[in-house]
Formats: structure tokens, sequence, C-alpha cells
């Protein structure tokens, strides 16, 4: 978004991000494909002869690549949006700490005006070596000095986003400066993501967690068919009702920006404007709504309440138990029985959720007692997903 968008379409694409329910848009400051070596939209390239320890700044405002990302982040800020910024994506990242340390130190401070971002260390890279953990430790300690002056973990929000499948917690969770783990369940029509979001949500300390790339629409990996819209809204689905604090939304048009002219990477065929409007883009503000919709800091994971689960993984389905209610969602639409007797109050109100299309059925009502089979609308099969409503009406 940096670099290859111009201002009217930075505009667009935030606009578009916001009214659809987006909170938080990621991107990079140093991309690896061709980030720092050919300028973006306005003629800047954001380093000197590629050296990381030269940024490229010019006194005076809008008149260098870092003016320009600035105004991207503030052009967020007044939409409602946090940019969760990555400083670079992986590969460019010096190999000793002392030089991650000072350029987490330059961009720290270059935006420590700005309230509106969330810290992305890593970039499709695990830190397997500890010359590697160290280094990005070191960044994210002067990532913390440049904008506050001190260095104490708590002023900023930061995560690492790890390859794929792989989690941030394998490297970094008794850090201190990693707020919250960030997993890459990767890509394809059979990525069980909600496998490592449970795993991690148990972990101890505490600490929530997130899918930070998922089942993006287009891109198939490891000899994986693409994924698709449908697998986009279960991976959604799976990893909010297995304890997940959010979820990341990618579409394989988006990421990269593609536009006519550009090499298409993994297949892309849409331009990032047409695939604005995917279905499964506008389906993550439905899900934000249903969740909201609810007093959801009470919710967690609870698969006691199901009293069969599908023998197919594909076919998982994931309850969450909240003040008052329960929600259970089915990714195919298949019938399931629910323990009814471990709900509360004397009667219960059951009503259909659509995650197509964010409407409800009408509710309808039962006593609280025994197990009780629900059958969703529609034929089953993927993509004929459904979210069951069970409400204590007394509440």
């Amino acid at each position: 978004m940096f670099h290859r968008l111009n201002r009217d379409e930075t505009e667009r694409y935030l606009t578009d991000r916001a009214a659809k329910g987006f909170t938080v848009i990621q991107a990079v400051a140093l991309a690896e494909l061709d980030g720092v070596t050919v300028p973006n939209a306005q003629g800047h390239l954001p380093l000197i002869k590629e050296d990381l320890h030269h940024p490229d700044v010019k006194g005076g405002p809008d008149n260098d690549y870092w003016d320009e990302a600035e105004w991207v982040i503030a052009l967020a800020a007044t939409k409602g949006l946090y940019v969760g910024l990555l400083p670079m994506w992986g590969k460019p990242c010096p190999a000793d700490p002392s030089s991650c340390e000072r350029c987490g130190r330059f961009i720290g401070e270059r935006f420590q005006a700005h309230l509106n971002l969330i810290w992305i260390l890593g970039g499709d890279r695990p830190a397997r070596t500890k010359n590697e953990q160290d280094c990005w430790r070191a960044m994210a300690k002067g990532i913390t000095l440049g904008v506050s002056g001190r260095e104490d973990d708590a002023t900023e929000l930061m995560t690492y986003h790890t390859f794929g499948p792989d989690t941030s917690a394998n490297y970094f969770h008794d850090d201190a400066w990693l707020d919250f783990n960030g997993i890459q369940s990767s890509h394809g029509n059979a990525i069980l993501n909600r496998n490592r979001v449970e795993q991690d949500h148990q972990r101890r300390p505490v600490k929530p967690v997130i899918d930070l790339e998922t089942s993006y629409p287009g891109i198939g990996l490891n000899k994986m068919p693409p994924g698709n819209e449908d697998h986009a809204r279960r991976s959604a689905y799976w990893a909010v009702f297995s304890g997940a604090c959010g979820h990341t939304y990618g579409a394989n048009s988006i990421w990269q920006l593609y536009a006519p002219g550009r090499k298409p990477l993994f297949g892309a065929k849409l331009s990032w404007s047409e695939a604005l409007d995917a279905s499964s883009a506008a389906q993550m503000g439905y899900l934000r709504r249903l969740i909201e919709s609810h007093p959801f800091l009470t919710q967690a994971p609870d698969t006691s309440l199901l009293a069969e689960p599908p023998a197919d993984p594909v076919e998982h389905i994931a309850a969450l138990r909240g003040d008052g209610y329960v929600l259970v969602y089915t990714p195919t639409g298949m019938p399931f029985r629910v323990r009814c007797e471990k709900l509360e109050g004397k009667r219960v109100r059951a009503s259909w959720f659509d995650p197509r299309t964010g409407k409800s059925s009408d509710a309808d009502q039962f006593r609280r007692e025994g197990e009780r089979e629900f059958t969703p609308p529609g034929q089953p099969g993927p993509g004929n997903d459904w979210v069951l409503v069970l409400e204590n009406p007394g509440r």
C-alpha cells in the first residue's frame, strides 16, 4: 500500500475497508519484492542505495517516501482504522541485533506521533536460531526506544508474523514485548487454522491470539487447491469461535495490490480494485456485527456443548458460550446435536444466522432439557455454513 498506490487509490481502498467493518490494515514499510528498488507512486524510494542504515529522508513535508507513509497512516486514523505496521517483510532484516535495533529505533521515532499503530515484526519468517530471535528482540527494543524514548514494553502493542504453518509462540511467547500471538495457518482449501488457535489460546501465560494469514481466495500452496470465498469465511468463523481475538482477511489480488501491467503472483487474475468487492470481504463485517451484538468479553470456546462432533475435520463444528447465549458454527450445514441441559434458563430462544448475508431467521423457543438436534436451512455441503444462536430469553 505504501508504494503501489497513489493517494486517490489509497483513499478508495481505506474508505472501502472501513465501510465493510474492518478495523486494522496490515502494511509493510520495506517490502521484500520491489519495495526498496522500485519507487513508490510519488517517485520516492525508502532507502539510499538499498542501505538499511541510510533511509532516504529529505527535509520538509511531503517530499520523501516516509512522508508518504505517514500520510497513509494519518488518513487511516481519520477513518477509524489502525495500521498493523511491519517495519520490513522478513528478508531485508539485518543479520545482527545492533543493526535491527537501529532500524527499529528509526521507524519508531519516525511514526511516534501516531496512535493508530500496531507493530508486527517478522514478515513470513520463522525465528529458529538464537541470532534470529535476538535480532527481532532488538528491533522490538529499538521501536519502543524510538517511540517513547525509554525501554518500556508496555508502551507499544506488538506481535510477530511467522511463516506458515507456525506461531509466534514457538519463539517469543514468554517475551514481554510480545503482547499477543500471531499464527500463520497458510493457504489452500483444507486449512485447519482452528487447531493452532486452540493451542495458543490455552497457553500460559495467557495471551490473545490471532491468525495473521490464512486461506486467501485464489492462493493454493503445498499442492492444495486454491482457497475460495467459502474457505476464507470458514477460516474466520473457525478462528473466532475457537478463541481468537479477531481475524485477518486477505485475498490474492489485494495483498499484492495487483493491477494490469504488474507481474501477477500466485496466478492473480482480478485487479485489486475488482477484488475489493469480493463477497468474503463484506462477510467479515457480518461476523464482526454478530460477535458485537452479544456481550463478547464473556465468551469462550465450549465444544462440550456438542453431543457428537463430526468425524471429518473439514466439517468441524465450533461453539462459543457467553453470558446468556451460545453460538454454534457449522461450515457445511449438516445436522448436529446440542446438549441443551448445559444451557442456562428454563427456556431457550433459537435462531439461525446466515454468514453469507448477515441476516437472521425468526426465533423459536423451547424448553431447556436433554439433547436436541438442529438442522440448518439448505442442502448440506461445503459453503452452506450457518450459525445457530441460542439465547436465554430471560436475560
